[in-house]
């Protein structure tokens, strides 16, 4: 992996002169949040245009496609003009993209597999974002999901997660719609469990991560597959767990 300074400072999966892919770590914004005074890391480097969604960096244009909460680590996408970034928007749009993620839950009986399909709804209120599950209408938030490892000694899920649709925080609440919050979530999760496995299994985070990104190159026509390795802080929790895992 390289990382080019001009561009980002995160960890870089795969660069050509269309696009580039960077592994964005736990804690880092994927664009600068323009209502905050405070100072922020972001995904890429220079000034941000909120309206293009496209960063001004030293070696160039860099156009966000999508967006990886900050809590979340993992796969982020940008291109490196505006026509190639229209043809990666459109795959986004249009489900074309391939995102998968991991997500440690706390709580058990779940299915081997399934599909969880909810309506939810997010409201800006004094600079916090907040979604939620509303009952009745018609579902606009879709992901598929294969149990990957069930620990009983710590009720424990971990699940694969194929997400289909991209709604804001979606993973995190529809997990916890169903009583199975994301290990370390300070927002939909349990304070105490939070609490007793910082102690427990060193969970100190959000357990989420965008493992991998699968799309046809908008240049090429080729496909292409992009994985990032779990970060270290992850594999700790797995380990202090015994849950056995490898990516693929």
């Amino acid at each position: 992996m390289t990382t080019p300074a001009p561009i980002t400072r995160c960890p870089v999966l795969h660069e050509d002169r269309h696009v580039i892919v960077v592994n964005k770590p736990h804690g880092v914004l994927s664009h600068p949040n323009p209502k905050s005074q405070k100072l922020q890391r972001s995904a890429f480097e220079g000034r941000y245009d909120a309206e293009r969604r496209c960063f001004q960096t030293a070696a160039g244009e860099v156009f966000l496609i999508h967006r990886l909460d900050q809590d979340t680590s993992g796969v982020l996408l940008a291109a490196k003009d505006e026509k190639t970034a229209e043809k990666c928007r459109e795959a986004f749009e249009a489900e074309q993209a391939q995102k998968k993620y991991l997500a440690l839950c706390s709580g058990g009986g779940v299915k081997p597999e399934g599909v969880w399909l909810d309506h939810l709804v997010t409201a800006h209120e004094q600079h916090q974002v907040r979604t939620a599950v509303r009952r009745g209408p018609r579902p606009n938030a879709e992901l598929r999901y294969r149990l990957r490892h069930y620990s009983a000694p710590h009720r424990l899920s971990l699940l694969e997660i194929d997400l289909i649709t991209g709604k804001t925080h979606q993973i995190r609440v529809q997990a916890a719609s169903r009583h199975l919050p994301l290990v370390g979530d300070d927002v939909y999760g349990s304070f105490e469990q939070n609490r007793a496995l910082k102690k427990t299994l060193q969970a100190r985070r959000l357990f989420l991560h965008a493992f991998q990104l699968a799309l046809e190159h908008p240049a090429s026509g080729q496909a292409l597959l992009i994985t990032a390795p779990l970060p270290e802080d992850l594999k700790t929790v797995l380990a202090a767990a015994q849950i056995p895992f490898h990516l693929g």
